[in-house]
């Protein structure tokens, strides 16, 4: 997330919680209400990707929590949180793998089967 604090970044914060209909029904008011904060809206969505999905917020972390001041705990907080994304990544790939594996012994299974018809 960005740097932008205070109602607006506690907007954008609650509209992010709900989703890309949030944005739209945000950006549909705002052409209804003052067609420019319309524009901005939309703008804005396409400008941060929020109109497309959220594909680069896979790329980049996933949590971001303010600095509190003491540079220990916020160390330790980043390296937690890395770990915690590494091991999230992990786990998705372990996941794909296991379907993919599933995948491969059903159509295993179901080529056993055509053969055992054709050879009767």
């Amino acid at each position: 997330m960005t740097g932008i604090t205070g109602p607006v970044g506690r907007a954008r914060d609650w509209l992010d919680e709900r989703g890309r209909p949030a944005w739209i029904v945000t950006m549909v008011l705002g052409f209804v209400l003052f067609w420019p904060v319309g524009l901005a809206v939309l703008a804005y969505m396409i400008w941060s990707k929020r109109m497309f999905g959220c594909s680069s917020k896979r790329s980049s972390a996933r949590y971001y929590a303010a600095p509190t001041g003491n540079s220990a705990f916020d160390a330790y907080r980043s390296e937690t949180l890395k770990r915690l994304e590494d091991e999230h990544r992990d786990f998705v790939g372990f996941l794909q793998k296991l379907r993919e594996a599933k995948d491969k012994a059903e159509f295993d299974q179901f080529m056993q089967q055509r053969d055992d018809k054709a050879e009767a």
